[in-house]
C-alpha cells in the first residue's frame, strides 16, 4: 500500500517507519493516524520484519502532536472519536509482536511523546525536547499519555510533566527514565538501526514472547506474571528456534533462527 504521509525502508529484518509531513512538523491528523495504523499492521504481519524503528522526517520534530486546527472546531464527540482512534494506533504498537524502537530526533509534544511512549524502547537525539502541553490549550493528553507516562516514571513526574505543560531536555528525559540513551543528532538513526539489528538477529519467538510477558506481565500481580512467564518459557521448548539456538551454543557456532 501507498502511503501519502509515510516512508517505509526495509533492509536486512529492519523496517524503518518515517512520518514525513516536515511542513507541519509530522503533526497527528486523522489522515496520518489512519496511515499508520495501516502500516503497522502490515508490518506487522510481514515476516521479513523483525523490528521496527519510527521516527519524523526533517531535523525540527519526531512529532509536534496531534494537529491542533483539525482540533479546534471538534465537538465533544469527534473529540472522543479522535482520542479513541489515537489510542488505537498505541495500541497497535504495544500489542504488535515486533519490537518498535523510537528514535525522536527533535521535538515530541503532546500526541508525539504518546507515540513514543507506546515503543518499546526510545532513543533521543540531543537536540531532542518532550513534553505534554495539552493543559495550555485547555485540553489533556488523549492518545494514552496518562496511562504510559505514569507506568513509566511514577505518578509524581508525570503529574509535573502533564500538570505544568512544560517541555524537558533530552538529558533530563534521559535522567528520568522517559528515553533509554541520547545521541548526537547524526548519530541517532544509525544507532536505532543498530540496536534493530541485534534484535533482527535473535530468535524472533523468543523476542515476541519476551515482549508479551513484560507488557502482560504489568497488569497482573507479581505471582500471576511469574505463572504467565513460565507458561510462554515453556512453550518456546517445542519451537524449532530453542533447539537451533541451544544447539549452535552447545556447538560453539552462530545459530541461525527460522522461526516466523
Amino acid at each position: 500500500m501507498e502511503f501519502k504521509n509515510l516512508l517505509i525502508e526495509t533492509a536486512d529484518g529492519v523496517a524503518t517507519l518515517t512520518i514525513n509531513s516536515p511542513r507541519t512538523l509530522n503533526a497527528l491528523n486523522s489522515e496520518v493516524l489512519g496511515e499508520l495504523e495501516c502500516a503497522l499492521f502490515e508490518l506487522n504481519l510481514n515476516d521479513a520484519v523483525k523490528a521496527v524503528i519510527l521516527t519524523g522526517a526533517g531535523e525540527k520534530a519526531f512529532v509536534a502532536g496531534a494537529d491542533i486546527k483539525e482540533m479546534a472546531t471538534m465537538t465533544a464527540h469527534e473529540g472522543h472519536r479522535f482520542g479513541l482512534k489515537g489510542q488505537r494506533v498505541m495500541m497497535l504498537i504495544e500489542k504488535m509482536t515486533k519490537p518498535v524502537i523510537a528514535a525522536v530526533n527533535g521535538y515530541a509534544l503532546g500526541g508525539g511523546l504518546e507515540l513514543a511512549l507506546a515503543c518499546d524502547f526510545i532513543y533521543a537525539s540531543t537536540r531532542a525536547k518532550v513534553g505534554f502541553p495539552e493543559v495550555t490549550l485547555g485540553i489533556m493528553p488523549g492518545f494514552g499519555g496518562t496511562q504510559n507516562l505514569a507506568r513509566l516514571i511514577g505518578p509524581n513526574r508525570a503529574n509535573e510533566m502533564i500538570f505544568t505543560g512544560k517541555m524537558i531536555d533530552a538529558e533530563k528525559a534521559l535522567a528520568w527514565g522517559i528515553v533509554n540513551e541520547v545521541f548526537a543528532p547524526d548519530e541517532l538513526l544509525a544507532k536505532a538501526r543498530e540496536a534493530a539489528a541485534a534484535i533482527a538477529g535473535v530468535g524472533t519467538l523468543g523476542v515476541a514472547y519476551a515482549k508479551d510477558a513484560i507488557a502482560n506481565g504489568l497488569n497482573m500481580g507479581k505471582e500471576d506474571g511469574f505463572r504467565y512467564e513460565a507458561s510462554l518459557f515453556g512453550v518456546l521448548f517445542a519451537t524449532d528456534d530453542q533447539k537451533e539456538g541451544m544447539a549452535a551454543f552447545v556447538e560453539k557456532r552462530k545459530a541461525v533462527f527460522t522461526e516466523k
